[in-house]
């Protein structure tokens, strides 16, 4: 009986050695990635669902419309013609065979860490910000995100004018 018990324990120890526990996503881990999949997968028709390389191919163009976050996850997947590395037979093939989309970066994830990594910026509310109290970057986010530039601009006061001007196209006022 002695022997029983000893196997037990080593077969018990070697499982919980080998199994990688925490493999799944936690709630908020690679939305980058999952965000970008739905997205992505919502655009294919059905024809092109089922084809691993007619995805690849569809990925390729739509990274090709995406900005910040979307195209940086575009690139770390071999999506744009820059990208240094190119794994979207990990993409591809498990949504060829309808794999959600949170289970596809769990196996980006292994692959590449820094899929994960990538988070969406917060939203700047535009209507109740102090926009004096905004970095630069930030500032210079905001038009980026309108597709507009600030040319001649240097100091701050600059930026936050140019944003003044185009707000009233961008922001709608939301009545208090």
């Amino acid at each position: 009986m002695a022997n029983w018990s000893n196997w037990y324990w080593l077969t018990v120890s070697l499982v919980c050695v080998f199994t990688q526990p925490g493999t799944s996503l936690r709630e908020g881990d690679c939305e980058v990635c999952i965000k970008t999949i739905d997205k992505f997968g919502a655009t294919l028709e059905d024809s092109v669902k089922s084809v691993p390389k007619k995805i690849e191919q569809e990925f390729k163009n739509f990274c090709r419309s995406t900005k910040s976050k979307e195209n940086r996850f575009c690139y770390y997947l071999g999506g744009l013609e820059e990208s240094a590395t190119g794994i979207l037979g990990e993409l591809s093939k498990p949504m060829s065979w309808s794999m959600p989309s949170t289970k596809i970066c769990e196996k980006l994830k292994k692959m590449d860490a820094q899929i994960c990594e990538l988070r969406f910026d917060k939203e700047i509310d535009l209507n109740s910000v102090d926009l004096k109290k905004l970095k630069v970057r930030d500032l210079r986010k905001i038009l980026n995100d309108w597709d507009e530039t600030c040319d001649g601009c240097i100091e701050k006061t600059d930026f936050i004018k140019r944003i003044e001007e185009l707000k009233p196209q961008y922001v709608q006022r939301t009545e208090l």
